[in-house]
């Protein structure tokens, strides 16, 4: 059983997809500005590694992520680099792709770009105004919040208390809190629509993404902590509005803030570090082990210290499997009467860390049982207690966790096992090329293996 805290509730509840195993999990993607920050990697992560358990505990699951392509952000960042917005835009997408497969966030199924679903929505304010949840202006489109009596319910923020406390430059608006859905412009770039040349509002593209691709009702919806009011809000409103189904979202979990010495990091209090500016200094694998050693809701205070700490963390787990490996192709004998009751040890250490994953993907506590497990091995291997037959069980489960965890465990002789392989399967389609008499082709291969000092001879 799966428990998952629900921001929602305030509590932990059990797993229950609405369509049996199969979930569908919609994450906040970034707006594509600027380069990505680790404050950005710390969500994603967190996200990759919550999909990767859910999918080893045999869940289907469809991770849907969209792309902000068209903000005001990118306008002005565009006009002060002298270039399109949209060409800005891919830039960033791309460095933000890059940066997630090196860091190993690679579960995504489908990143959807804004300025691809303008259509959906436009239908999807075209359905709010025609329900009386939506207004136009001068300016735009707005939602009207006094629409939706529930608005702040995720936040646990009262509507009239909110409003006491917010400004609203635009005169037009009924309510302070109304946001816009379409906003009215002729500069570059626009889209047509029924009320005129414009560009759509942040909030209503996740809406119009996510009832395109999972309707009106899907089971998690995930972001950061500081996404909650009034994005996640907006978000519902629109959604619970437009459908008359409740509720849009059965489990909202959100990351909590990646810190800079006790301080969010932000570009104004001058703490802020790129992806890249990281992965300078740092393997991505130590970053990765970074975040997944603290909880995913709980703040993560970002240290050289405790990069540091991660990478010696991580270098005994990679030492141990190479122990594991040098000792597997030993003489070390193969019987063992001891065997039974390291097998039960090794089982009932997995069981543990399936309880810490269960429980609402506790890593810091499964990382803590592999450690304990680590050493608890490592002395029975010392003591000559250990036949290769569980050392082969302790290297799956270690692999098992490395799949879940998102790290490469697998050691330098498997490495070689797969490289020559590789080099069989060449010579083999090479073969076949020669007995076509492909000369040309099968020449090629020769060369490209020979440039990896790879010597091909025809005997």
């Amino acid at each position: 059983m799966i428990k998952i805290y629900n921001t929602m509730t305030r509590k932990k509840e059990e797993l229950k997809p609405i369509n049996q195993n199969k979930i569908k999990l919609f994450v906040c993607g970034p707006t594509v500005y600027d380069e990505s920050h680790i404050g950005h990697a710390r969500t994603y992560i967190s996200f990759d590694l919550i999909t990767r358990y859910l999918k080893n505990q045999g869940f289907s699951v469809f991770y849907l992520q969209n792309i902000t392509d068209i903000d005001d952000k990118i306008i002005k960042r565009a006009s002060e680099l002298g270039v399109e917005p949209i060409e800005l835009a891919r830039k960033y997408e791309r460095e933000y792709l890059d940066d997630m497969r090196v860091l190993g966030v690679e579960n995504v199924n489908y990143y959807a770009r804004a300025t691809e679903h303008l259509p959906e929505i436009i239908n999807q304010i075209e359905r709010l105004m025609a329900n009386d949840f939506a207004y136009e202006t001068e300016t735009g489109i707005y939602f009207d919040e006094s629409s939706f009596p529930e608005f702040g319910k995720l936040s646990r923020r009262n509507l009239e208390d909110l409003n006491i406390h917010r400004i609203s430059p635009d005169d037009t608006k009924r309510n302070p809190g109304d946001f816009a859905l379409w906003k009215k412009r002729d500069d570059e770039p626009f889209w047509d629509s029924p009320w005129g040349k414009g560009r759509p509002g942040w909030h209503i593209e996740d809406t119009a993404i996510t009832e395109e691709y999972f309707g009106p009702q899907y089971d998690i919806h995930g972001g950061g902590l500081d996404l909650i009011f009034p994005h996640h809000e907006a978000e519902i409103a629109q959604m619970e509005s437009i459908s008359g189904e409740k509720p849009m979202v059965r489990y909202w979990m959100h990351t909590g803030f990646l810190n800079v010495k006790g301080e969010k990091m932000s570009k104004s209090l001058g703490n802020f570090l790129t992806i890249r500016d990281l992965l300078q200094e740092y393997d991505p694998e130590v970053f990765r082990f970074f975040v997944l050693s603290t909880h995913y809701r709980s703040p993560i205070d970002f240290s050289q210290s405790a990069l540091e700490q991660s990478k010696n963390s991580l270098d005994r787990i990679y030492k141990f499997m190479e122990n594991i490996d040098e000792l597997i192709e030993s003489d070390l004998y193969e019987n063992n009467d001891y065997d039974d009751k390291l097998i039960r040890k090794l089982l009932f250490t997995r069981s543990n860390f399936l309880k810490a994953m269960d429980n609402d993907f506790n890593t810091p506590e499964a990382l803590s049982i592999i450690f304990n497990s680590i050493k608890d091995f490592n002395r029975e291997i010392n003591e000559k207690n250990v036949s290769k037959s569980i050392l082969k069980r302790v290297k799956l489960f270690l692999l098992e966790w490395g799949e879940i965890f998102g790290f490469k465990l697998h050691s330098i002789n498997d490495a070689d096992d797969r490289t020559k392989e590789l080099i069989d399967i060449l010579i083999d389609i090479r073969g076949k090329l020669r007995d076509k008499k492909d000369w040309e082709l099968s020449d090629f291969i020769r060369s490209k293996l020979n440039d990896l000092n790879i010597i091909l001879e025809d005997k």
